[in-house]
């Protein structure tokens, strides 16, 4: 049985209490098994780094993370410290008698967890030797040219020897492994065939063959049933990878994905259905001041416009003050990634606010790490030329200002026609003269080293988006990540994102979606998708996610054609939205952050692992459910306040972005509003204790 007391999550803002069985953390040892450990590749880095507190919280010493040593890694983010757990110091002192490296420290993250590295390159004289033992454990076999295949299986072998030396001095500790994605799956495949007395998690963040199919441009969602797995597995020549997550998905005690539709896509891909569908959460960062993030919005936002007046120079015929910055980010994935659709719908959008003479401008920046060959040449001029202006102003205004102070003394009311002497006008005059320029703004901050080819920039050649002085939409591709050293655009990723007014992420593949999800604990609207793992949830957790600020595009149930006129749609939408309407979305967006703390979605977790010590274990543990947490009744209400959605509530053109409707500012409360939506909440699961050897009756868990 379950032992343990009962642990009460405290109440997040918004968030009722929740009681859950305690595992008996003191009796237990949880390892974590994952690629991505110290090693930052994707978005599995970040749902390890961000959970490591809430679960360093709850399991304390006991908690431990297993990944790859890599030589700068371990300078720069790991402190080694000795084990204080007898069993894993045994294990690491014998792995590194055996001819193995194997290092042991603390991760220097929030929460300081435990992490064992093994050195791949020093073990991979046993490589052979392995693969004959995958071989008879599942009939896998890798090719030799395969390098990446080959360091997982080295990895796995090496974490499955680890385990086994733990369990042999566990000292009568139960051991439950949780193992991220194919990466870490041997290690799994190999603890099952060697018959190890560990609880086994399976966790896939996305299927391999399902990420190769969408960015093949099939109708993927729609024809799950009809692919000839195999077939198609063999023609990407991925077959033995495939196997190796498959034969993981099926050694795991406790198969976990994402999201619902990484759970539909992996029964069919992997012919298991999820026993528990844990969605990925962030660490939420609270303020104390209610209205902080605003503040922060207005800094970040004024640092992005110093940018586009360099960008843009000579052609700055635009209001600042009524541009909208939108963005999309994340790998250059043309098609999963969803830019094509989303630059289809910027040259309606395009046409939309140029047919309706619309003072709004629109600049678009798309954040996609690609190959160049270092920064444009006329880019950075943009940027020097903005500087010298900005000298220039600063050096006459304190000219200006040591006449007028002096005349002010003398009791004077200065002449403004003769403050300023000739050399200063000609300064002005050159300085102007010098923000000529010949040809358009650039479309990229880069030489990009396949231009010709390149899919963004082949789309905007298309659509004929070059930043002329018509455009009400303008395109800037960064390809590159940010950071806060770069001479061109210095801002780290959270500083752009809180400057920006709408991050867009029209995605056809992604189980989760990180992006939308840190848009929203800053406080800034986006859209996403119903094919994304946050769009789903937001779906299922939000009664109008627009009023919301979470804007979701179909691109399962309509044409491509239809999901493109949607989300053209939803951006015009945008764009005619007051100053003051995108406060208050903004406002209500940021309360959304809650849902996607780790202290909340953590309890999915939790529930897996008393699930699977229930199988692992039966003679010693029982589940205390049988089914994952229900959600059933809690759901953000759509708001009764003016505008609950604010495209619903606007004139047929686009406003100006400083008009504010007096009447409406009485209607809207944003306390009051905020206090509905914590008393709508109810409570969304409980996990009660099953006493040992009772059995609970078919669909006595349903609430």
């Amino acid at each position: 049985m379950l032992r343990g007391r009962s642990l009460s999550v405290t109440s997040l803002s918004g968030l009722p209490q929740w009681e859950v069985e305690e595992l008996p953390v003191e009796d237990l040892l949880l390892f974590e098994v994952a690629w991505e450990v110290t090693n930052k590749v994707g978005g599995i880095y970040t749902v390890i780094q961000t959970k490591a507190r809430t679960t360093a919280d709850e399991w304390g010493d006991n908690y431990f993370l297993i990944g790859p040593y890599f030589e700068q890694n371990m300078k720069t983010q790991v402190e080694k410290c000795e084990p204080a757990n007898d069993a894993v110091r045994r294990a690491v002192d014998i792995m590194n008698k055996h001819g193995c490296q194997v290092h042991f420290g603390r991760w220097l993250i929030e929460g300081s967890p435990y992490v064992v590295l093994f050195d791949i390159g020093f073990s991979a004289w046993n490589l052979d030797r392995w693969k004959g033992d995958l071989w008879e454990a599942c009939s896998v076999g890798i090719p030799y040219h395969d390098r990446e295949a080959n360091d997982m299986l080295i990895f796995g072998s090496l974490t499955a020897w680890f385990l086994k030396e733990v369990t042999d001095h566990a000292d009568g500790k139960h051991v439950i492994t949780q193992f991220h994605e194919w990466q870490a799956g041997t290690g799994l495949i190999l603890s099952r065939a060697r018959k190890l007395p560990i609880a086994t998690i399976f966790t896939t963040h996305a299927t391999l063959l399902g990420r190769y199919l969408c960015a093949a441009n099939i109708d993927f969602y729609n024809h799950l049933d009809e692919f000839d797995i195999d077939k198609e597995a063999g023609e990407r020549q991925i077959y033995h990878r495939y196997c190796m997550e498959r034969a993981s998905v099926h050694c795991a005690h406790v198969f976990t994905t994402v999201s619902e539709i990484t759970a539909i896509e992996a029964e069919h891909m992997l012919k298991r259905k999820p026993d528990v569908v844990t969605p990925n959460g962030l660490n939420v960062k609270k303020f104390s001041a209610m209205h902080e993030f605003q503040n922060l919005h207005a800094m970040y936002k004024a640092r992005i416009q110093e940018f586009v007046r360099g960008h843009f120079y000579g052609h700055l015929d635009f209001d600042l003050e009524k541009t909208l910055f939108f963005f999309i980010a994340g790998r250059y994935e043309f098609s999963n990634k969803g830019a094509d659709i989303f630059l289809e719908s910027l040259s309606r959008l395009n046409f939309l606010l140029r047919m309706h003479k619309s003072d709004v401008t629109v600049v678009v920046f798309f954040i996609m790490p690609a190959k160049t060959n270092n920064f444009n040449v006329e880019t950075l001029k943009g940027q020097a030329v903005r500087k010298q202006l900005w000298d220039i102003a600063h050096s006459v205004k304190e000219k200006f200002g040591k006449k007028l102070y002096d005349a002010l003394l003398r009791g004077e009311i200065p002449d403004m026609n003769n403050i300023l002497d000739r050399d200063d006008l000609t300064i002005m005059k050159r300085a102007i003269f010098s923000t000529q320029r010949q040809s358009l703004p650039p479309v990229t901050t880069h030489n990009m080293m396949d231009d010709s080819t390149d899919p963004i920039l082949s789309t905007i050649r298309r659509i004929g988006l070059f930043n002329s002085r018509t455009d009400r939409v303008k395109v800037i591709l960064h390809p590159e990540f940010l950071s806060s050293t770069s001479p061109l655009l210095p801002m780290d990723y959270e500083e752009f994102v809180r400057g920006c007014h709408l991050g867009v992420f029209p995605s056809y593949y992604e189980p989760w979606g990180y992006t939308p999800a840190e848009c929203t604990v800053m406080g800034i609207p986006s859209v996403t998708t119903n094919l994304s793992g946050f769009g789903c949830f937001m779906q299922e957790h939000v009664a109008d996610p627009t009023a919301y600020g979470i804007y979701i595009v179909d691109r399962r149930f309509r044409s491509p054609d239809d999901s493109c006129n949607q989300l053209t749609k939803f951006l015009y939408g945008f764009c005619k939205q007051s100053r003051r309407q995108r406060i208050i979305q903004r406002n209500r967006t940021e309360r959304l952050s809650d849902l996607l703390d780790w202290r909340y979605l953590g309890r999915y977790y939790q529930h897996a692992r008393h699930l699977t010590l229930s199988r692992a274990f039966p003679d010693k543990f029982h589940a205390e459910s049988t089914s994952p947490p229900t959600t059933e009744g809690f759901k953000y209400p759509r708001p009764s306040s003016v505008p609950p959605s604010p495209t619903g509530s606007q004139v047929s053109s686009p406003q100006s972005s400083d008009v504010e409707d007096e009447d409406e500012d009485e209607r809207y409360n944003e306390e009051e509003e905020a206090e509905r939506d914590r008393l709508n909440i109810k409570s969304p699961f409980s996990l009660g204790h099953v006493p040992h050897g009772k059995k609970k009756l078919h669909g006595e868990y349903k609430n």
